[in-house]
């Protein structure tokens, strides 16, 4: 699964879910545009340039 994919399930869970995602991946996704959230490639790509926690 990719950023992408990741953010989206997050973004789209029922109000009762516990999913998660990391802030760092929501913070690069929220900088973007609103029209460049749906573009996959805007959101990898944004996603690539947040550091890794586990590294």
């Amino acid at each position: 699964m990719d950023a992408f994919d990741r953010f989206w399930q997050w973004a789209d869970k029922p109000p009762e879910s516990l999913l998660t995602i990391p802030a760092e991946l929501h913070r690069a996704v929220m900088e973007l545009a609103p029209e460049e959230r749906r573009d996959p490639a805007a959101v990898n790509q944004a996603a690539a340039r947040v550091p890794d926690p586990e590294r």
